[in-house]
């Protein structure tokens, strides 16, 4: 239900409200609840017709459960990150393939950067975090 109150505590809110408000104010109070109900109403649809037409025909095939932040479970994307085996790509791994592909042309030597460590390799590249 909504925010887990049920019918019994909704009317038993609305009975105490009506005391406290009077029968004088009551009718006043009521009209300008039902005009921010309206209000409201009105601007989640147009909020919901302007997403709609921004993202066009994908916004049907959209699993919108799966966007719900209280499915959010730390522990669960760590262990799916963890078993990708999906290989990360270096700077290392492309200067190899560049010079297995690259035999025929002579080898320039390497330009020593004032930045490397003392290892003289470079450091890695992560080509998700640019």
């Amino acid at each position: 239900m909504f925010f887990g109150l049920t019918i019994e505590k909704l009317l038993l809110i609305g009975l105490v409200a009506a005391l406290i408000i009077g029968p004088e104010r009551l009718p006043r109070y009521a009209e300008s609840l039902a005009g921010f109900t309206r209000r409201t109403r009105d601007w989640l649809s147009t909020a919901r017709t302007r997403v709609r037409d921004e993202m066009g025909e994908d916004f049907d095939d959209v699993d919108w459960r799966t966007l719900d932040p209280r499915q959010y479970d730390p522990r669960r994307i760590i262990r799916e990150a963890l078993l990708d085996d999906a290989p990360v790509a270096t700077v290392r791994a492309a200067e190899v393939a560049g010079a297995v592909t690259s035999t025929a042309a002579p080898s320039t030597p390497p330009v020593r950067s004032p930045f490397r460590g003392p290892s003289e390799q470079p450091p890695p590249y992560d080509t998700e975090a640019t």
